[in-house]
C-alpha cells in the first residue's frame, strides 16, 4: 500500500493501537486484578496497565475498534473511522462523566483518555483529511 494518503496510515495505526489495546486487556500482569476482571460494569476491578479500569466487554469492544486497519484501505474510510470514532468516544467520555451506563467500567483516568482520544480522532480526521493527499502531495 505504498499510495496510502497520511490519513490513511494514521487510521490504520490507531486501528492498530485499539487491537493492541484489546489483546493487553486480556493478559494477566499487563492487566492488574486480573481476576477481578468482570464482563462488565462497575464492579470490574482489573485496570488496564494498572490505571485504566476494564472488563470482558471494554476489551472485546477496543478489538472491535482495531476496524480502524481495514478502513484505512480507503480515504473516506479513514476519514470516516477517525472522525466518527472520536465522536463515539467524546459520548463515552460524557456518559463517563456523567455516570450513565452501567456496563460500562469508568475511572477519572478514563474519562481524561476518552475525552483525549475524542478530541484526537476528530482532529486528526479533519487536519490530515482536509486535502486527499498521496505520498503528501495535493492533487492538482
Amino acid at each position: 500500500m505504498r499510495d496510502r494518503t497520511p490519513i490513511q496510515s494514521l487510521a490504520a495505526l490507531v486501528g492498530t493501537v485499539f487491537l493492541l489495546v484489546g489483546v493487553l486487556g486480556f493478559i494477566p500482569g499487563i492487566t492488574t486484578h486480573y481476576g477481578d476482571l468482570s464482563f462488565a460494569g462497575h464492579d470490574s476491578g482489573a485496570k488496564l496497565l494498572g490505571i485504566f479500569q476494564t472488563s470482558i466487554l471494554l476489551n472485546l469492544v477496543h478489538l472491535a475498534f482495531g476496524i480502524g486497519i481495514l478502513m484505512a484501505k480507503t480515504f473516506e474510510g479513514a476519514r470516516t473511522y477517525l472522525i466518527g470514532g472520536g465522536v463515539v468516544y467524546l459520548v463515552v467520555w460524557l456518559i463517563g462523566v456523567i455516570g450513565g451506563l452501567d456496563w460500562l467500567p469508568v475511572n477519572t483516568a478514563d474519562n481524561w483518555l476518552h475525552i483525549a482520544l475524542g478530541v484526537g480522532m476528530i482532529a486528526l480526521g479533519f487536519v490530515a483529511g482536509s486535502r486527499r493527499t498521496a505520498h503528501g502531495v495535493a492533487p492538482a
